[in-house]
């Protein structure tokens, strides 16, 4: 401890690697890094990667963007945009604007619960499985290929109607059925990294398993397993939209899948005008937010593997 004391006492602390200097300067490297990949983007890329940041600030902001709550009455029932509520109130006189906002940080916490759970879960499986092999990796493929056999909404639906609807069950029935493209990815991946040598001369050293994880593995398919997730949290934004029109999501959500299934659940919505605040702003909220992380994960995986690209 001498040697730190000394620096302390010398003012040199922020060299250290936890001190707040030296945190500053991992962070400012990083958005250094981060404004040259977006400086790289498409024009299409970048627009996406501004529809994304909006629908962020309209999930953290929610409550101080829109002027009425979310489930409850402020207005007439089924008015139209305008006097007040810009896009309109639905049969119950709910602000619609509202719910788009809730639905917002709903769809945000349903994708990246599920990104979370099923990228890096599938990521590390699929490292431990590609480094250890054996019966371990025998077991993991012969559990993908059945994963990759069963249809997965069909099971998704039993599966979320005998769970009961809540955010934290339908955020675990995705990861269940999403984790497998990121096993199969990392394990290919390790396949080829633990024949190179760097990592021989790492094991002959004495590098445990886990030491070759943390330090050489994870770090090198990182990129790869984020571009998974960014298709995982679309694909996990739809499914659960899915599940919400049927029905099987949690009814005081307000996202919106369940948004657009009281629409289509109202008699007559197609026969009158409410459809195009009602139902047609839900669409198009979605649809975005889907479309965009699609082209935000292509641009992405253009920067982690060139080859894509060329």
């Amino acid at each position: 401890m001498p040697e730190i004391t000394d620096l302390m006492e010398t003012g040199q602390d922020s060299t250290l690697p936890g001190a707040p200097g030296a945190l500053a300067a991992k962070a400012l490297d990083f958005l250094r890094k981060t404004a040259k990949i977006i400086k790289n983007f498409s024009l299409l890329g970048k627009l996406s990667l501004a529809v994304i940041i909006f629908f962020i600030v309209l999930a953290v902001f929610a409550p101080y963007v829109s002027a009425y709550p979310y489930n409850l009455p402020s207005g007439k029932s089924l008015a139209p945009p305008g006097g007040g509520h810009p896009l309109g109130t639905d049969d119950l006189g709910i602000d619609i604007w509202a719910q788009l906002c809730r639905g917002a940080k709903i769809s945000l916490i349903v994708g990246l619960g599920t990104a979370l759970l099923a990228g890096l879960g599938g990521g590390l499986l699929g490292i431990i499985s590609g480094y250890v092999g054996g019966i371990l990796d025998k077991f993991l493929m012969r559990l993908i290929d059945i994963m990759l056999v069963i249809p997965d909404f069909p099971v998704m639906i039993l599966l979320a109607a005998f769970l009961g609807p809540s955010l934290i069950n339908i955020i675990i029935v995705l990861a269940l059925f999403s984790w497998v493209s990121s096993a199969r990815i990392a394990r290919s991946q390790i396949l080829m990294l633990k024949e190179k040598t760097y990592i021989k001369s790492a094991e002959l050293y004495g590098a445990g398993a886990w030491y070759l994880m943390w330090k050489h593995f994870l770090p090198e398919i990182f990129p790869l397993i984020a571009v998974q997730m960014i298709r995982l949290t679309g694909r996990a934004i739809i499914s659960e939209a899915g599940l919400s029109f049927l029905g099987l999501g949690d009814p005081t959500s307000k996202s919106w899948g369940l948004i657009i299934h009281y629409a289509t659940s109202f008699k007559g919505i197609y026969f009158t005008e409410f459809w195009k605040w009602w139902l047609l702003y839900p669409w198009l909220f979605l649809t975005a937010m889907v479309t965009s992380l699609a082209f935000i994960s292509r641009e992405l995986e253009q920067v982690a593997d060139p080859r894509v690209k060329r």
